[in-house]
């Protein structure tokens, strides 16, 4: 088992700086057969007036697919949130 240890104010500026290099979202997984009928499955990256270029993978499985397109959503939530539970600690000690 893996020991935790806390997430530092470093830490979690490099996690944010990673996802705000990686190409703007949303990013949207779209799978052969639930979304589309013809083609591969694929990532597509930015939105309908802005629209950057589709993220393909080799050897993912759909889960892997799903996981990494809702990955541009969530981090900035979970870094928000991580913030967000700090100051409220730090404010209660």
């Amino acid at each position: 088992m893996q020991q935790t240890t806390n997430l530092s104010d470093d830490e979690l500026k490099l996690i944010q700086m990673r996802c705000e290099k990686a190409t703007t979202g949303p990013w949207i997984s779209y799978l052969e057969g639930r979304d589309h009928n013809s083609g591969s499955n694929f990532i597509m990256t930015g939105d309908k007036n802005n629209r950057g270029e589709d993220i393909e993978l080799i050897g993912a499985t759909i889960a892997d697919q799903e996981f990494i397109a809702h990955a541009r959503q969530d981090i900035p939530k979970l870094i928000n949130e991580i913030r967000r539970l700090k100051k409220l600690i730090a404010s209660s000690t």
